[in-house]
């Protein structure tokens, strides 16, 4: 059996797990998030635990029961507590600010960039040169991420542009040293 697939989740004080045909509903006090499960994934809910087993014992439907298994403790923690996810801005002149709702983004283009997060999801820039993405859903935080960091992903030359809090950028030795090294 998958090692991941065979752990039971535990159900926290505040959230229900309910089930309903082939979805999966999970409530909590942050919210509320929904699934529709796999055909070939059976999910028992029980007052204290969710246990989730498949049919059959081939590579597919071991890789489904630790992906649905991973998929619901993830629903079960975004309800309870929320994802968060941290950005940083380098290089002279780029900032993010809130105008309302929306982020605004300064990245050394000629224009200014307005982004509208989806439903689900807040945007805070406490800083010109952090952004805080969060929400209950991981998939969509990290998407909504994403899609600020292609805005001016980081460069390998001087490191500019908008990275992930810690993520580590590899540099290159610039057009100097590529002359000076002949």
């Amino acid at each position: 059996m998958s090692r991941v697939g065979r752990k039971p989740i535990s159900i926290v004080k505040g959230v229900t797990v309910t089930k309903k045909d082939d979805a999966i509903v999970v409530k909590g006090p942050k919210g509320e998030l929904s699934a529709t499960v796999h055909p070939d994934i059976t999910i028992d809910v029980n007052p204290s635990e969710v246990l989730v087993s498949r049919h059959a014992d081939d590579g597919a439907h071991r890789a489904l029961h630790g992906l649905w298994r991973a998929l619901i403790q993830n629903m079960v923690n975004g309800v309870t507590q929320g994802y968060s996810q941290k950005l940083e801005i380098v290089g002279v002149g780029y900032r993010a600010e809130m105008r309302g709702k929306k982020l605004q983004l300064m990245l050394g283009f000629s224009h200014p960039i307005l982004f509208g997060p989806p439903d689900g999801v807040t945007i805070e820039a406490p800083t010109q040169t952090s952004i805080m993405v969060s929400g209950i859903d991981k998939q969509l935080v990290g998407l909504v991420a994403a899609k600020i960091r292609s805005f001016r992903p980081p460069e390998p030359y001087k490191g500019k542009g908008v990275k992930y809090e810690g993520e580590y950028i590899r540099r290159k030795a610039g057009k100097a040293a590529a002359t000076a090294a002949k």
